[in-house]
């Protein structure tokens, strides 16, 4: 924690390499992120780079509040995407591009892996929107219940009910409606 809160100072002082250190540390769980919430490869990286910049920024108006800085950068991402929705007014999920495989993989198995991202990207898309928010902050984003209910503007006990039903919903949609197998 002390590590990281001299890094922000010296990027706060515009220290290039110390800024080039919170991309590397933080751009992967970010594009992650923002790629789920919009759906293509292109857009995601796009408005990740926007995330970066939009950092960049304002990492001289940055204080220390008792939460990570973490929280801070996934409160950027989340209003980028917002921003995002709001310029293309589009509001469902599309799908992700798959990313080029480096070896031949077995054509079946890509297939049918390609299937299966495709019944969880639908069945996340049935979710209501607080639930894909998330979803998408505690597992593609990693963080902690505490980050995320920072990130989302709510208490703890609210997202760990949201996470709760979510999953709940997720279960049952992937299941085909049976739990257990049960109809429910």
């Amino acid at each position: 924690m002390q590590d990281e809160k001299n890094l922000i100072e010296r990027a706060q002082k515009r220290d290039p390499e110390a800024f080039a250190q919170i991309y590397e540390a933080y751009f992967d769980r970010i594009y992650r992120y923002v790629a789920i919430r919009v759906g293509t490869q292109t857009e995601a990286e796009d408005l990740t780079q926007q995330v970066f910049l939009n950092a960049l920024e304002s990492i001289p108006s940055y204080r220390w509040k008792g939460a990570p800085f973490a929280a801070w950068l996934f409160r950027i991402a989340h209003n980028q995407v917002i921003d995002h929705y709001r310029r293309f007014s589009r509001v469902q999920m599309t799908a992700l591009e798959m990313p080029v495989a480096t070896h031949d993989p077995d054509p079946v198995d890509m297939i049918e892996q390609e299937m299966d991202i495709e019944r969880i990207r639908g069945a996340i898309g049935a979710l209501t929107d607080l639930q894909q928010e998330v979803i998408s902050l505690r597992f593609v984003g990693e963080l902690s219940t505490a980050e995320t209910a920072k990130i989302m503007g709510k208490n703890e006990g609210a997202v760990k009910a949201l996470q709760h039903s979510a999953l709940g919903a997720l279960k049952r949609a992937l299941s085909g409606g049976r739990d257990n197998g049960k109809e429910v």
